[in-house]
């Protein structure tokens, strides 16, 4: 009997509890109070100019909902910065506004570069190099190297001068350390980075991004020493309509003739050398952040970067075709910029108006003093000239 009335007091006081529990009020918590929106009515969207308050009317119908505010962080609007903004013009700034690039939907400015680089360049520009390389591998091993039709002379003609030479594999070298490290800061996660720890890739992608930096300024200025080297043997000549209708001779029959640079050197030259090589040197100078008096805003970079990727592998795939046909695709081509000499059968069949004129003593055979011995017993076009 006294554990039941026990029980019985235990079970009157919790009910006793719970009626005051629900008669007396809560004490108000210090801060603001949560609310439910769907509670409130009328609801708060339903006020006149509701989509035009501010950050703190808002939070006085809808308190914690700061959309006023992410709306103007989103369309692009600055905010305070202590930052001066001939230094930092978009330091108070956390979201670029809408702009549609090529390629790309109308989108905040970040957002529409990031969909140009991996829906468009990325993409078409790796499959562009990759069936470049795939096309000269093909021809080569379908054709090989054009060969000479006829025994070489043992006569040399002097093609390039050393500083011709020194130019030109400044440039080659320069532009083969740029292409490297820019293949694989673009596409390296690709192919490379499976392959590697990632601290080890992540180390040699930051190798290759310093060289690079580096290596940009060198390609600059030898592009324009080249350029201006070579320019008096690049201009439109008799013969390089004809070279091209013909496909330069690769296709079938002998190779037409040609001045010193054939047309399709030229092409090289004005379309590669000249057109997008002013396109890649400026763009990759804003990258660089080396050009004086420009503001480096965002999008200044985000259009530069752009602009120096799709030209960049332009002039990549380019110039593949003219190392393919400088080393592996012609016999006796590498040796003239190797050692600055060819054969006169060589001149004779692929550049036949340059020969001639050699011949005929309207061009030297030998523009430089040749190194002691060079052409020693070679019976020379110089020495018998």
């Amino acid at each position: 009997m006294k554990h039941a009335r026990n029980a019985l007091f235990f079970i009157a006081c919790v009910w006793v509890g719970l009626v005051v529990a629900q008669t007396v009020p809560a004490a108000a918590a210090p801060g603001v109070q949560s609310q439910n929106i769907m509670d409130v009515k009328p609801e708060a969207n339903a006020l006149p100019g509701y989509a035009e308050q501010t950050n703190g009317e808002r939070s006085k119908v809808q308190p914690g909902n700061n959309a006023p505010m992410w709306r103007q962080v989103g369309s692009g609007v600055a905010g305070y910065s202590s930052l001066p903004v001939t230094q930092a013009p978009e330091a108070g700034n956390l979201i670029q506004p809408f702009v549609q690039y090529p390629g790309s939907r109308m989108t905040n400015a970040g957002q529409a570069w990031r969909e140009v680089r991996n829906d468009w360049i990325i993409p078409y520009g790796g499959a562009l190099v990759v069936i470049v390389v795939l096309a000269i591998a093909l021809f080569y091993k379908a054709k090989g190297a054009m060969k000479l039709h006829g025994p070489l002379t043992g006569r040399k003609i002097e093609r390039f001068t050393p500083f011709e030479r020194a130019a030109h594999w400044s440039n080659a070298i320069a532009f083969c350390a740029l292409g490297l490290s820019g293949l694989v800061m673009a596409f390296g996660k690709f192919f490379l980075q499976p392959a590697l720890p990632n601290l080890l890739y992540g180390w040699i992608t930051y190798a290759l991004k310093n060289v690079h930096n580096f290596a940009g300024p060198l390609f600059a200025v030898s592009l324009v020493i080249v350029f201006v080297t070579f320019l008096k043997d690049n201009w439109p000549q008799k013969g390089d309509l004809n070279w091209i209708l013909k496909g330069g001779g690769m296709v079938g029959g002998a190779e037409p003739a040609s001045h010193r640079f054939n047309a399709g050197e030229k092409i090289v030259f004005w379309g590669g050398v000249f057109s997008l090589g002013i396109v890649v040197v400026s763009s990759g100078f804003v990258l660089d952040k080396i050009v004086p008096g420009l503001i480096y805003e965002r999008s200044t970079m985000q259009i530069a970067h752009m602009v120096h990727a799709v030209a960049t592998l332009l002039m990549v795939c380019m110039f593949l075709g003219h190392i393919y046909l400088g080393t592996l695709g012609q016999e006796g081509a590498y040796q003239g910029m190797s050692t600055g000499y060819v054969d006169e059968a060589w001149a004779k069949e692929h550049h036949q108006y340059w020969y001639e004129d050699v011949k005929s003593g309207k061009i030297p055979a030998q523009r430089s003093p040749p190194p002691a011995g060079a052409l020693a017993g070679s019976g020379s076009t110089a020495a018998q000239a």
